[in-house]
């Protein structure tokens, strides 16, 4: 009866330390993660929501041939904003964009446009759409022109690799300054962890 006992301790013994041996692996070297999912990891993505505040200066406002300029439509100019601001995921941002415009319908785009963090990270955007004259009902009375259109994220760099969303604009020039002044709202989706 001794013999008996003692080897179930034993046996015991050695089944608390196999229980408590630090490992992810549950039979062989397939780690505990990949036993129910046939082998791929794969990244979890999260949705956010995502705002944007920021002022613009026009850095660049000409006709050019590369936007469809011609004497028969000379309406068609390039246009290059800076803006500095706000931005959640991103804290202070810088943004850039550059796109076509005709400015006498307010047709524009598509517009390549990008976000930097403070950390260097990059968000990339794409939208289009039309400026409209004047302003809406809950606009400042100082408003000239407005646009509200969507954007399409195009992914980024180090935490925005991979991101996705769409996020609408809620922009407008002022006669107050000579800046574009940006509002956006949406929803952004990252790898999490990232």
């Amino acid at each position: 009866m001794k013999t008996l006992k003692k080897l179930l301790f034993f046996i015991l013994g050695i089944g608390l330390l196999f229980a408590c041996s630090k490992s992810d692996s549950f039979w062989g070297d397939e780690p505990l993660g990949k036993t129910m999912n046939g082998g791929h990891d794969q990244p979890v993505m999260v949705a956010m929501p995502f705002k944007a505040d920021l002022i613009g200066e026009y850095k660049l406002q000409e006709p050019e041939v590369k936007c469809g300029y011609s004497e028969e439509n000379p309406y068609m100019y390039h246009i290059i904003v800076t803006a500095n601001g706000t931005a959640t995921h991103l804290g202070k941002t810088y943004a850039y964009f550059d796109f076509c415009c005709n400015v006498e319908t307010g047709v524009y785009g598509p517009a390549d446009i990008y976000l930097v963090a403070a950390n260097g990270d990059m968000l990339f955007l794409s939208g289009e759409g039309q400026v409209m004259t004047g302003r809406l009902d809950y606009h400042p009375d100082y408003v000239n022109s407005y646009w509200k259109d969507p954007m399409i994220v195009l992914g980024g760099t180090g935490r925005f690799a991979g991101a996705t969303g769409t996020i609408m604009t809620d922009d407008y020039n002022s006669d107050l300054d000579p800046n574009s002044h940006h509002h956006w709202t949406g929803t952004i989706t990252l790898v999490k962890g990232k």
